[in-house]
């Protein structure tokens, strides 16, 4: 059987652009794509944490270094500058695979540096 399971994320990542008129997709600075293991035209999901906005749609390089998170095309109406995101992508994995599976986690400030990694999230405490 295939499970569905995280693959990796960008978790709080900042909205800096915001283009409807350009043609759609998420624009990600290319280090922060390749450090949480996202690939350019990969499907990602967008948790927007500010409008609570969900959607889908596929990421695109932006410049190395630029720290650039751009919402392009009809989900520009789903997020603005300055917005906190969650990114993330997913993937299919055998059930016998489950046990050791871990994905990648990159956490991000509101300039859209790195503060941390990790390959875990702790159990939520009641």
């Amino acid at each position: 059987m295939q499970l569905t399971v995280l693959k990796c994320k960008l978790h709080r990542a900042c909205v800096t652009h915001s283009e409807l008129g350009y043609e759609g997709s998420c624009a990600i600075d290319s280090e922060l794509l390749e450090l949480a293991g996202i690939h350019e035209y990969e499907q990602i999901q967008i948790y927007n944490v500010a409008n609570g906005e969900r959607f889908t749609t596929y990421a695109i390089r932006a410049e190395a270094g630029s720290r650039v998170i751009s919402v392009n095309g009809a989900a520009a109406h789903k997020a603005e500058p300055g917005d906190r995101v969650i990114i993330c992508a997913y993937s299919g994995i055998d059930e016998d695979e489950i046990a050791s599976f871990k994905p990648t986690l990159v956490y991000l400030n509101e300039q859209n540096r790195v503060e941390r990694t990790g390959n875990s999230i702790p159990v939520q405490a009641a």
